[in-house]
């Protein structure tokens, strides 16, 4: 069977034990006035901020920090830090953090070469075409912001809770040192881990898919599958965390690629409603939905099955709840606050925002069947 496709994801990935080191270097190629992008925790808590930013000011690169960002990132606060970005005259956005620091930063540099409300840009109402140049360096493995265009945020007003998509966003450099990785917590590494699982299954389930994520998907769950239980359990385990972290990357291009499907379509209204852990979401969300989903691809679920231990497409389900019981992620919606009143405004905020992941997905849902997922999932 023929196929016709296009591949273009213009990121220089710096991947390795101890890269951070470079970041000066690659810094200054794009300006010597940074805004530094990070959250209130763990940069601090570790000593990486301060680290970066001997790094820098000893390179003659001037850094602003702006560290207000929190998980599931809102508008208000790309304003507010563009308005900081201003003030300072940034040449150049970096992004020390997980996936939600690496997301704002994206809408940060791209606000600030246009404005107005950047859920214009995101539901097509307006078009941009420049952003400040913008370097990554993840601190989690698991949202692959770091190699793609996406900047998941949410509309405090509306709850909507949807990603802006522009080439012009994808980042200059992105450092990917797994080292920044394992001083992660478990609670915090088991979710995004699944994230991680969840875009390389989504993006090989897609019927927007291609060849390429293809390959690159059933790679990077090949990885997650092998390495994730290791690095949880061992945090020196250096090579176990480099290759989980490499899937979280490859995951990262396959969704850039070939978009997410309904497992991330149908969590982001709920943690655009309750500020749940994404994560912990796809966790209460993922078997349910794929339970009426794997006999439209048995093949493909086929192979993820006998990738993390299974037979094939029949006890898919089976594995992924065992493997959530093993990294301590079985959940469900309520666990995670959502109730049952929740459920009419999450149907249609997911027909609103999610409309493109819900058509991607191997079988398409109905307005009734996407309520009855959720209510399974409660």
């Amino acid at each position: 069977m023929s196929r016709e496709f296009r591949y273009h994801l213009p990121v220089n990935l710096i991947f390795g034990v101890g890269k951070v080191d470079v970041l000066s270097t690659e810094t200054k190629k794009y300006g010597t006035k940074a805004l530094l992008v990070t959250g209130q925790g763990s940069t601090k808590r570790t000593g990486l901020l301060n680290r970066v930013m001997v790094l820098l000011k000893e390179a003659g690169v001037d850094v602003i920090v702006f560290d207000k960002v929190t998980p599931n990132p809102i508008v208000d606060t790309v304003y507010e830090g563009v308005a900081v970005a201003k003030d300072f005259g940034a040449e150049v956005v970096i992004a020390l953090g997980g996936g939600s620091i690496i997301d704002c930063s994206k809408a940060i540099a791209f606000a600030y070469f246009n404005e107005g409300d950047i859920f214009d840009y995101i539901y097509g109402v307006k078009q941009g075409n420049r952003a400040l140049p913008l370097i990554a360096i993840p601190t989690t493995c698991g949202t692959g912001s770091e190699g793609n265009c996406f900047a998941v945020l949410t509309n405090t007003v509306t709850n909507d809770k949807k990603s802006l998509r522009n080439i012009v966003s994808v980042p200059k450099v992105s450092i990917i040192d797994p080292t920044l990785m394992s001083t992660m917590p478990n609670y915090v590494a088991a979710p995004v881990m699944f994230d991680a699982l969840c875009h390389n299954m989504e993006a090989y389930l897609s019927q927007s898919t291609q060849p390429i994520v293809e390959m690159q998907a059933l790679y990077g769950m090949k990885l997650i599958a092998k390495n994730i239980k290791k690095a949880l359990k061992d945090h020196s385990d250096l090579d176990a965390w480099s290759e989980v972290t490499l899937a979280s990357t490859l995951g990262g291009m396959c969704i850039n690629m070939a978009g997410v499907a309904a497992p991330h379509g149908m969590e982001h209204p709920a943690s655009g409603l309750k500020n749940i852990v994404h994560g912990r979401g796809l966790a209460a969300l993922s078997p349910v939905i794929y339970q009426e989903t794997v006999v439209y691809a048995p093949e493909k679920f086929g192979e993820i099955s006998q990738i993390l231990g299974g037979r094939g497409a029949t006890d898919f389900v089976d594995q992924l709840n065992l493997l959530l019981e093993e990294i301590d992620l079985k959940t469900t919606l309520s666990k995670e606050g959502i109730e049952e009143a929740d459920i009419d405004w999450m149907v249609d905020n997911c027909l609103k925002v999610s409309m493109p992941a819900m058509n991607a997905h191997p079988k398409i849902f109905s307005n009734e069947e996407i309520r009855d997922l959720y209510y399974k999932a409660l």
